[in-house]
């Protein structure tokens, strides 16, 4: 505690973003969004003027988050940009007073090309600053990777308990709330760290279905064993190929044993699941899913365009799926429908917007990043939207059946909404292909049929199919018949 105001002072910065390995894709410092200062008041909801209502005395000093969509690996000089003027505000903050705490926001699973265990590297570059009594604590999305320097490094992680992910801001209050907790109780916790040799995409463990959703409601009771502060796991990255990548479990607390026991717990009944995690919709090859829909008489009915997802990491720029529905003659002749969502082709929707609505257009579609083919679309404009904050431009190309979404700037479609602004509605198409794994609330919740596509891209589902270099071996499903490993947990003081 300060001595001079008699509160406690604790920084708040951090990077987020979730990087695939395998995407041609390059984040950019465009593509961060940056918050500083009381820019970032709207992202820490639960705190009223840099406090916490009711709570202890506790000044919050915000610094700078930075968060971009996910997608291929930060450039190194995008990255050195924004860790420069985070330490340089932190250095700035520590000449008015020491930080006694420190929240650090980040995803857990962003890459930096050419290098490793990006998050790990921040926050020992933050911890030089702050000094070793500064206890510090992070949020976590589940698929971010917890490395055993990360875990050596800040004293408190939590993370994401759903998948798709409802308690963002939930988690970071818990995140935030257990910080303050330590800091008032004077505790310094100890915590458990196991890596799991699991490695699994998102859509095999989605906490929807089980067996994720059980484990993962398990977490809450651990957490009321006494001793315990918080029981974190971490599903893992699969697409990015580093040593980290794997799944975790971390167990933090005031009692060693019972850090370790819940620890070891956690661990096992992940372990002894590995073989029970199925994809959490019927999945298959892309003619397998455009038969299902069109079985169906279910609408709306999505596909999964799952190889290519801009919000798992994917390049939003392979238009493989268009050619297979190019390819589908109910589809050519307009005997049958669909809508797809959507890929970047920047010439395309330039000639679109310049073209106008109602003319007819010869465009390529794909491989705007490179590392993928592009697609022959000849059709006409359906529709032109200007500006989007997030797609930039956006065209609608139909031909035959098939109305194709382009965008100048990657792009999400994650609500009903984001079709009927473009004239679209997926209750009155036969099938609606999205680049997304599982389907986001919104899109869930107005389904009434649903598979999920293997399709190629940067966040393939077949893990078998990718060139991990560095990824630590043996681990499931790589390789086949491993050991029972050992998952005795590390303990931190």
């Amino acid at each position: 505690m300060s001595e001079s105001t008699g509160t406690y002072r604790i920084g708040i910065a951090g990077m987020s973003t979730e990087s695939s390995t395998f995407a041609p894709h390059r984040t950019t410092l465009a593509d961060f969004r940056v918050g500083r200062g009381d820019e970032l008041a709207d992202r820490y909801p639960f705190l009223t003027d840099w406090r916490i209502p009711d709570g202890p005395e506790v000044e919050f000093v915000p610094l700078l988050q930075a968060s971009a969509l996910p997608g291929g690996q930060v450039l190194p000089e995008a990255y050195d940009t924004l860790e420069a003027e985070l330490l340089d505000r932190l250095r700035a903050a520590l000449d008015e007073g020491p930080m006694h705490g420190f929240y650090f926001d980040i995803h857990g699973a962003m890459a930096v090309e050419g290098r490793r265990d990006a998050e790990a590297g921040l926050a020992a570059k933050i911890r030089a600053l702050v000094g070793p009594a500064c206890l510090m604590s992070a949020s976590m999305d589940l698929h971010g990777q917890v490395s055993r320097e990360l875990a050596g490094t800040v004293e408190l992680l939590t993370a994401y308990r759903t998948a798709p992910h409802i308690d963002y801001v939930e988690t970071r209050e818990r995140a935030v709330r257990t910080l303050v907790h330590c800091l008032v109780q004077d505790v310094r916790p100890v915590r458990a760290w196991v890596r799991i040799p699991v490695l699994l995409p998102g859509e095999k463990t989605s906490t929807r279905v089980e067996p994720a959703q059980s484990i993962y409601a398990s977490l809450a009771d651990a957490e009321r064993r006494d001793g315990v502060l918080d029981a974190s796991l971490w599903v893992g990255y699969a697409w990015a190929d580093e040593p980290r990548s794997a799944a975790t479990v971390l167990v933090s607390g005031t009692d060693r044993s019972a850090v370790t026991g819940e620890a070891t717990r956690l661990a096992q009944a992940w372990w002894d699941a590995r073989d029970g995690f199925e994809f959490c919709a019927p999945a298959g090859p892309a003619d397998w899913c455009i038969a299902q829909a069109f079985g169906s008489d279910r609408r709306p009915f999505f596909v999964s365009d799952s190889g290519d997802n801009p919000t798992a990491g994917g390049s939003n720029d392979v238009a493989w799926f268009l050619g297979q529905l190019l390819a589908t003659p109910a589809l050519v002749s307009g005997e049958r429908s669909a809508i797809w969502a959507s890929c970047v082709a920047s010439a395309a929707v330039r000639t679109c917007v310049d073209a106008g609505v109602g003319a007819d257009v010869e465009v390529r579609v794909g491989g705007e990043f490179g590392g993928s083919e592009s697609v022959p679309l000849a059709g006409r404009v359906a529709h032109v939207q200007r500006d989007d904050r997030t797609g930039g431009d956006i065209a609608v190309v139909r031909t035959g059946g098939i109305s194709a979404i382009l965008t100048s700037r990657r792009k999400p479609f994650h609500h009903v909404a984001d079709f009927t602004g473009l004239g679209l509605d997926p209750a009155t198409h036969d099938l609606t292909a999205v680049k997304i794994g599982y389907l986001q609330p919104d899109l869930y919740r107005a389904a009434r049929g649903w598979v999920l596509a293997l399709t190629p891209g940067g966040v393939n589902q077949d893990l078998n199919g990718l060139d991990y270099q560095h990824v630590l071996r043996p681990v499931h499903p790589l390789d086949a018949d491993l050991a029972e490993p050992d998952l005795t947990p590390v303990l931190f003081d």
